[in-house]
Order: C-alpha cells, then structure tokens, then sequence
C-alpha cells in the first residue's frame, strides 16, 4: 500500500480543477489555497504510477472523477474518440460555406478554408499533447487545463463565458435548429397544410418534442456510454452532407450562373461582408471545447500512450470532415455562384434538395435530409449536454461527498432540458447572433490553446515553437476582434428580427 499526494480543491465554484500541480504554481509565483491530503491508495502490480488500472475503468485517483459523467468511464478506444469527434465537429454550420465562397471568391476562399483547417487542426494537437502532463496528471477538462496554464483567476476569466455559451448555449441552438428542421419537415410531409389529414405543428410544439427527445437520450450516464449515439449522429451528418453536394453536382449548374462577388454600395459594407465570410469559413469547425473531455474517457496505459491513441482519432475523423465539407463549400458554389444570398437552415435545405420538373421527388429528399438533421442534432446535444450536466454534479458531489443517486441526476437533466427549451422559446433568432458570439469564443480554438502549450511545455524563449505559438495566439486574438467588429456592423446594417416567445 503507497501514499500518493493529491489535491482536494475542485476548482472553487465551478469545481472543475481537480489536481492542479502545485509544483507549477509555485513557478508562477502563486500560493495554492488548497490544501494537500495523503491518502493511502492500494496498487495492484499491474496499476500505473497514477493508480489506475492500465486496462480498466478508472482515471485520476480523486474520487470525484470517479462520479462524474465525463470521466467516471475510461473505456474508450480510437473508434469511440473518433465517433466523438465527428458527432461534435461536423455540423449544420457547415453549410454556409457556399455562401463564404460566394464573397470570397474560388482563390480566397479555398485559401481561407485551408488554412481555418490547418490552423485549428494544430491546435487541436496543442490540446490533446497538454491533456497528460509528465507526472501523468489528466485534464480531462479545457477549463481545467486553462487554469492550470494561466492560474485560477485569469484562467476562469478567460474561459467561463466561451465554456459556457459552447455547451449552454450549443445545447439551446441545436434545440433551434433541430426544432426549426422539424417543422420544415412536418410542412413537407403536409404539404404546407393541403393534405386534410395532415396539419404541420407550430414552432413551440417542435421545440419540445425535439426537447423531449432529447432529454430521453440524456438519461445514458457518462459520456463513454453515449459511443453508439455518437455513432449514428456521424453518419447521419456524413449522409446528409454528401446527400447535398452530390444533389447540387447532380443538377448541374443553370445559365447565367456567376462567381463574381456581388456588387455593395459602399467600400465599408463590402469590407463587412468579407469578414463575415472569413468568419463563417473559420467558425464552421467547431469542437475544441469537448476535446479534453473526449480524451478523458480514454484509459491510462504506459505501453499506448493516450495521445496517440487520441490523436489517431482526430486524424480520422478531421480527414472525413475535410472530405465532407470541402465538397460542401465547392459543389454548392459551383452550382449557386453568387446567388447565394441566403444562409438560413430552411433556405439552405430547400434550395439543396430541389430537382426540377421532380417535385415529388424533391419533397421526398426534402423530408430524408430533415430526418437526418435532426437525428445528428440530437446526438450532438448529448455529446455538448454532457459538459453541462458534469457540471451540475461535480457541485453537489463536492459539497456531499458522494455520488448523485439516480433520481438526482434524471432531475438535473431534465430541469436542464426545461432550461434550454425555454431558453429557445425566448430567444429563437440566438442563431442570428451566432457570428457575433462566435467571435467572442473564438481565442478557444484559435489562440488560448497556443498560449497554454507555452505556459505549460515552456518552450525556449524566442525558440521556433515559442515563436509560432505566440503568433498564431496574438493573430487568432485580432481575428476574434476584428470578427466581432464586423459581426456589430452587420446586425447594424441590416438589423436584427428579435422575435421573443415566436419560433
């Protein structure tokens, strides 16, 4: 029986920071207000360093990883991660790219889209290298590791609202979309209210329906457990962004088609429009706040190192969001040109499952690539929701000391549930503000993760490394601000449609 150190603050109020290195924060000048507690642990020969079974369930020794649900299984594999990471990073944003390509032109905007790939593929790699530090301590969430790299205070300035807004307010958009989809898909079916038994469902009603579903799947445990929704949410996003270039390709393109950028009546409306489009391309991929906690629910194991095995993951599964979205973005600007105005979901869909002289036909892939949609919606509000109920629990099990029993945790998940819905109720045009919002939460996928492989690998000053993770972190910090800026001018320019309580 051996004695290991390990940490009894969880991180203040949110309670996320478990088993911040004192050494580190000794370096950086900083006193630890946590206190440090020998617990005796039990090794089998065949336990890791860390105590935790090389093969077996298991994580860090606080037992608070062991009762929550992002971590409390560590059973994953490559193919889990994988679908993890495909269900996450691959969704309906994605097609607006056409109308990116459309202001940017054919150079630009391939230019534009490889390098948002590159870029936050790299930093992707920052974040799966930081999750296991050389004494073999896991941050197996990104709210824990910024407190590890810039300390508790700046840490949690830096990151609560961004962590926030991408799982809440990820949650209360897929909501949006998955709802406003079924409706578009209940008005398909109905015809738009011709057929006499059929009569589509208001907004509201699609909202909770979709809610209830929703809350239904939520009630798997942990995030390991959820691999087989995750799995259907890939393919059904894989089929239907396939399903909508090869339509577009299939159709072919119509006379008069043009790949000019369209005309604006001032320089300043133009120069607007183009940092729209850059920010559409680089915030159509999105995941870099459930990458640790996806790498979480790997097992230790000193013979196949976790980042490897996380890192083959996101190799395989970023090479088929590649293989989807370009696609996506040249077929539906091959065939649309600069007519595509309009990046509304139901607009999007429409003009995307047209055939001409088939209507019938049309309707029909219509109503598949909606089911698609929302089923990939649902997934992905699992995966996202997941952060949020980790949360929720990680609160009572500080304070109690004990696991949430069954009925604790069905309660936070719907009472969550209800949360997002009226939150979706309330503000159903969120998904307009989500250019401007995305700005603001940017730094966590272009820039925070460069200045925390600093902070925590520290790298030679003025170094090659040190000198690419500073630029790239100062460059994706002016990106943020100059997208916000031009987000701000574009909501004041054409306005914003705030229709409370009317989805």
């Amino acid at each position: 029986m051996g004695e290991v150190v390990v940490e009894t603050n969880y991180m203040g109020d949110l309670h996320l920071a478990q088993g911040i290195d004192h050494s580190f924060n000794n370096a950086m000048g900083r006193s630890s207000r946590s206190a440090a507690q020998v617990i005796p642990v039990t090794t089998s020969p065949g336990a890791n360093e860390d105590g935790t079974n090389p093969g077996g369930v298991g994580g860090e020794l606080d037992k608070q990883n062991a009762w929550l649900p992002l971590t409390e299984s560590r059973n994953g594999s490559t193919l889990s991660v994988t679908f993890h990471l495909l269900c996450s990073g691959l969704g309906i944003q994605a097609l607006s790219l056409p109308v990116a390509f459309a202001t940017l032109g054919w150079a630009w905007g391939c230019i534009c889209l490889l390098l948002a790939f590159a870029w936050q593929l790299y930093t992707i790699r920052l974040l799966v290298l930081s999750h296991e530090s050389d004494t073999g301590t896991r941050s197996s969430r990104y709210i824990q590791l910024a407190i590890k790299a810039f300390g508790q205070k700046l840490g949690k300035l830096l990151v609560m609202f961004p962590m926030i807004y991408l799982s809440n307010g990820a949650c209360v958009q897929l909501i949006i979309t998955g709802g406003l989809t079924m409706e578009l898909f209940f008005k398909t079916v109905c015809n738009d209210g011709a057929t006499a038994y059929c009569h589509p469902m208001t907004g509201t009603e699609c909202f909770l329906v979709f809610t209830i579903m929703a809350i239904i799947v939520a009630q798997l445990p942990n995030l390991n457990s959820i691999t087989w929704v995750s799995l259907v949410g890939s393919i059904t996003a894989i089929v239907y962004c396939t399903m909508i270039w090869s339509i577009s390709i299939a159709k072919g393109r119509p006379s008069g088609i043009s790949y000019n950028p369209p005309e604006m009546e001032s320089d300043m409306d133009q120069f607007g429009r183009i940092l729209n489009a850059i920010g559409i391309v680089f915030l159509a991929f999105r995941g870099h706040n459930v990458i640790l906690e996806i790498q979480g629910t790997l097992p230790s194991n000193p013979k196949h190192p976790i980042h490897k095995r996380m890192w083959r993951g996101v190799i395989i599964s970023y090479a088929i969001i590649a293989i989807c979205l370009v696609p996506l973005a040249i077929a539906g600007f091959w065939v649309h040109g600069n007519k595509v105005s309009s990046s509304s979901l139901s607009a999007i869909l429409s003009s995307a499952s047209q055939l001409p002289g088939h209507k019938k036909t049309t309707r029909s892939i219509l109503g598949v690539i909606c089911i698609l949609v929302i089923l990939h919606c649902l997934s992905t509000f699992q995966i996202y929701g997941m952060i949020v109920y980790d949360n929720m629990e990680s609160k009572y099990t500080t304070r109690k000391n004990r696991p949430c029993a069954r009925w604790l945790r069905v309660t936070f998940r719907v009472l969550f549930g209800g949360l997002a819905f009226f939150a979706a109720v309330t503000f159903p045009f969120l998904v307009s503000l989500a250019p401007l919002i995305g700005g603001l939460t940017l730094p966590m996928a272009y820039a925070y993760p460069c200045f925390m492989w600093i902070a925590l690998k520290k790298p030679k000053p003025n170094g090659l490394m040190w000198c690419i993770n500073v630029g790239l972190g100062c460059l994706g910090l002016v990106l943020s601000v100059v997208l916000v800026v031009a987000a701000t001018w574009n909501l004041a320019q054409r306005g914003l449609n705030a229709n409370f309580f009317k989805p």
